[in-house]
């Protein structure tokens, strides 16, 4: 049977670009590109970037790396690809990431943690006392952020005696910038001093010590973190209507995004769920487990947690690696 020349022509354009565009949407590993991840330096961050560098490299043959930065500095990394994925990414919170969603720079997916929380708290006994250590409560009324004013001697800053200390975020973390933000809006800043620690190892050590010797201590932290597993806080209320719920996804990049739909499609359904999440953190902590280790752990302990996320395929070749 003959066939139209330019109708043979036409079949055969729109074969090649049909190919070439599966070909580059399945392509992303395949042609030798890695993954690039943030490089986030927080507990739950770090493992669940260490778990999906290995289902991606066990399961789809990917080559992956992970580029170290606080999380302004990669979330600007994601805008302009320089890397592809930021496991945890507190949707909503940093205008670096608002900027860039709003300029289809990023897409964020999936919800890899769901529950999550972070506020301003305090330890139990500041406000209840602790008749076993023989504390006294110190702020009995303290309830709300807004009536720390009156409370700043019993956070007292040993550096600066006439105003409290609050601890809030190492300076780069986003979290660290909305802080600030709080002590302005809360009439705070005459009254505290705003103490940053260096990195997230040393706040955790200035709120363990604290909490060890029975000395008040203000600072934010937020779950699911080891630490909130080991302590007895309190959670100080916010203004009525003040609205912070956590809304955590995976951050990719828009050109990643459009580029790699196997691999969204598998990064898209990562969860752990919040109190196995926490155990896990709490078992790093405690067995001092670095996290690419105790990825691999967590992956072969809980075959139930990740086979739904990925291919049957891909589920028996990362079986396998483990």
């Amino acid at each position: 049977m003959k066939m139209n020349k330019t109708l043979l022509s036409t079949l055969i354009s729109v074969g090649l670009l049909a190919s070439a565009g599966a070909s580059q949407a399945a392509g992303w590993c395949e042609s030798g590109k890695p993954v690039k991840f943030a490089g986030l330096n927080w507990e739950s961050a770090m493992l669940l970037t260490d778990v999906m560098q290995v289902v991606l490299e066990k399961g789809y043959d990917c080559k992956t790396d992970s580029l170290p930065g606080n999380s302004i500095t990669m979330e600007n990394a994601l805008g302009s690809n320089d890397i592809q994925v930021f496991a945890e990414e507190w949707v909503g919170r940093s205008e670096v990431w608002n900027k860039a969603e709003k300029a289809g720079k990023v897409v964020g997916v999936g919800a890899p943690v769901v529950g999550a929380v972070e506020g301003w708290y305090v330890p139990r006994y500041v406000i209840e006392g602790d008749a076993k250590r023989k504390l006294e409560a110190k702020a009995p009324d303290l309830k709300n952020i807004a009536d720390l004013g009156k409370y700043a001697a019993v956070f007292k800053d040993q550096e600066e005696p006439s105003k409290g200390r609050f601890y809030n975020c190492p300076a780069g973390w986003t979290c660290e910038l909305d802080n600030s933000e709080m002590l302005k809006s809360y009439g705070l800043e005459s009254t505290y001093t705003n103490f940053r620690p260096g990195t997230g190892p040393a706040l955790d050590a200035a709120i363990l010590s604290s909490y060890k010797r029975g000395e008040p201590i203000l600072f934010y932290y937020w779950s699911p973190t080891p630490l909130m597993g080991q302590i007895d806080v309190v959670k100080l209320e916010e203004k009525p209507g003040v609205d912070k719920s956590v809304n955590i996804k995976v951050g990719l990049s828009k050109t990643f995004h459009d580029e790699a739909p196997e691999l969204v499609t598998v990064l898209e359904k990562v969860n752990l769920p919040i109190d196995l999440l926490n155990q896990n953190l709490a078992r790093m902590t405690k067995e001092r487990i670095e996290s690419p280790k105790l990825a691999k752990i967590f992956l072969k302990e809980h075959p139930e947690v990740w086979h739904a996320w990925v291919s049957e395929d891909a589920a028996k070749k990362i079986d396998a690696a483990l």
